[in-house]
């Protein structure tokens, strides 16, 4: 298991002059770095793989946003904004030779709500071939798709790991796998640690966050037991701390950070990735 720090906890968008983070992330003790990337064209693709061949770090995957009018289950235009988005980001996804494509890429984040039985059967057939065209893309360029369920608040689609393992099998293409979070986990599971072991060697992809979004192991996580499971599939995926604070306007605001949970962003990630060395060595 690879230690690495999602991009959203210092900037976004991610830019060129942001890559300066890299030095400190490596002596740290963070192995990959995950990009989270709401435009393809905000960064070059190449300058960053320079940097990060230089301060020692791996691009271990790329975080897909799903902002407003990309959603596969929307409207036709939205759709197609969707799918071209994914596309696009497994296409440049070789500048940075990363091979892993997380993230809730069926539909925009924040759309909730009570739908009818028959529109969630309709939703359902619509992502479903959605997803078989793009696992079907991905693979044949070297690129896993690992899907997140979201809690509640964020999605009415996808929520837990036995549905996201259901669309999996759906699916049912090798590049397409689950990525499971200990945030949204700590609202939709009954026992997290179970959740990871019934994935097995579907889960391909994990986000390690404290249960208000700080840092890993400040909180009432079960972090013994999610380790024990990680471990008893023998997962071979990154764990990636993926937080949230209030300096990075426009994730706090979206992420619904209205408070300082940690004293800083350095401290979560210092600190993090020191618990977690120790949790899963």
């Amino acid at each position: 298991m690879r230690l690495g720090i999602n991009t959203f906890l210092f900037a976004c968008p991610f830019h060129d002059q942001h890559t300066k983070l890299f030095p400190k992330f490596r002596r740290w003790g963070f192995e990959t770095v995950e990009f989270a990337i709401a435009a393809p064209d905000d960064m070059d693709w190449a300058h960053v793989k320079r940097q990060l061949d230089k301060s020692g770090l791996v691009a271990g995957s790329v975080a897909a946003a799903m902002g407003p009018g990309r959603d596969l289950r929307g409207n036709p235009r939205a759709q197609q904004a969707g799918l071209a988005y994914v596309r696009e980001l497994i296409d440049r996804m070789p500048a940075l030779d990363c091979h892993t494509l997380i993230g809730p890429f069926y539909s925009e984040v924040g759309r909730a709500g009570a739908e009818t039985p028959a529109a969630q059967r309709t939703q359902r057939q619509l992502v479903v071939k959605h997803l078989k065209a793009l696992a079907r893309y991905a693979g044949d360029r070297g690129v896993t798709l690992c899907v997140e369920p979201l809690n509640r608040f964020e999605t009415d689609f996808l929520n837990t790991c036995d549905q996201a393992i259901q669309l999996v099998h759906e699916v049912n293409h090798p590049a397409f796998k689950i990525m499971l979070d200990t945030f949204h986990m700590n609202i939709e599971e009954k026992d997290s640690a179970q959740a990871i072991r019934r994935c097995g060697q579907l889960l391909g992809h994990f986000h390690a966050s404290g249960s208000d979004r700080g840092t890993p192991g400040s909180d009432h996580t079960d972090w013994k037991g999610i380790a024990a499971a990680l471990k008893a599939i023998n997962f071979q995926g990154d764990v990636v701390i993926e937080s949230f604070t209030q300096d990075v306007k426009i994730i706090a605001r979206a992420a619904a950070i209205w408070r300082r949970i940690e004293p800083t962003r350095d401290e979560i990630a210092e600190k993090g990735v020191l618990f977690l060395r120790r949790l899963l060595a």
